[in-house]
C-alpha cells in the first residue's frame, strides 16, 4: 500500500498542466501567430466510473460489447480545422510541420522520433497516433457504461496520446504492459508512469499482475 501511495502521489505530481487562440478540449493549439504548440491550462472534464477502484482484485463489471465507433476520435474540438491526429503530429514534431495544400489543416510532414522505436520519420503517412492506454483495454477495465461524451473525451485526451510508427501501433493493439512494451528499452519508465498516469486519472481497473508489474517497475526507475 506505501508503494502505490507513493507512486500515485508521485505519478500524479508529475501531470503537467495542460496549456492554448482556440483551443482544444485539454487547452491546447498550435500557435499560428506566434509560432509553435503550447497549452494554457486543462479543460479536460476527468470522466471516472464510480463503480471501480483505482486499484481492484475483482473483475470490472458486465461489459457491453466493444464498438470502436462509439469513441469519437480526432474530433476538432476548437474548430481550427485542425482535429487530434494533427494536433498531436505538431505537439510531437521536432522541426515545424508543412501541411496539406498549405490550408493548415492535415499535416503531411515534418520530423517524429518514434519514441517505440527510436526511428525518424518526416511522412505524417507514416505514424498513428496510439492511445497509451488503448480504447479496447479503457473499455474492459472500467468504462464500457461511460457516455459518448466521456468516450469522447477520453479518446482525445492529449496525455494519453502519442505519434508513434504504425507497424508498433498495430502489433500493440489493445494490449497492457503485461502483454506488450516498446521495443526501445530506454522509454519504458517513461511509458509506464503515462499509462499509470491515465489509468489514476480515469480511475480504470488494475488487476493485481498489473498493478504489481507496472508500478514495480516505476519504482525501480525513480530509485536508480
Amino acid at each position: 500500500m506505501k508503494l502505490f501511495i507513493f507512486l500515485s502521489l508521485s505519478i500524479i505530481s508529475l501531470s503537467s498542466a495542460a496549456h492554448s487562440g482556440r483551443t482544444n478540449s485539454e487547452g491546447c493549439h498550435n500557435d499560428r501567430k506566434n509560432g509553435g504548440y503550447h497549452c494554457h491550462g486543462s479543460k479536460t472534464k476527468s470522466y471516472t466510473n464510480k463503480s471501480t477502484s483505482v486499484i481492484s482484485t475483482s473483475s470490472p463489471s458486465l461489459l457491453t460489447n466493444y464498438n470502436r465507433k462509439d469513441w469519437p476520435h480526432w474530433v476538432d474540438a476548437d474548430s481550427d480545422c485542425q482535429d487530434t491526429r494533427a494536433e498531436i503530429l505538431i505537439r510531437d514534431s521536432r522541426a515545424p510541420v508543412k501541411f496539406k495544400r498549405n490550408k493548415g489543416c492535415n499535416v503531411s510532414w515534418g520530423e517524429w522520433l518514434d519514441p517505440y522505436t527510436l526511428q525518424i520519420f518526416t511522412k505524417a503517412s507514416d505514424l498513428d497516433i496510439d492511445h497509451i492506454v488503448p480504447l479496447a483495454h479503457a473499455h474492459e477495465t472500467g468504462a464500457a457504461n461511460w457516455t459518448r461524451e466521456q468516450k469522447r473525451a477520453f479518446a482525445n485526451d492529449f496525455e494519453n496520446l502519442l505519434a508513434v510508427e504504425d507497424n508498433s501501433n498495430q502489433a500493440k493493439g489493445s494490449k497492457s504492459p503485461l502483454e506488450w512494451m516498446p521495443e526501445n528499452k530506454a522509454f519504458h519508465c517513461e511509458y509506464l508512469e503515462k499509462w499509470l498516469r491515465v489509468k489514476i486519472k480515469y480511475k480504470l481497473h488494475l488487476s493485481e499482475r498489473e498493478s504489481k508489474f507496472v508500478m514495480t517497475k516505476v519504482y525501480d526507475c525513480r530509485n536508480k
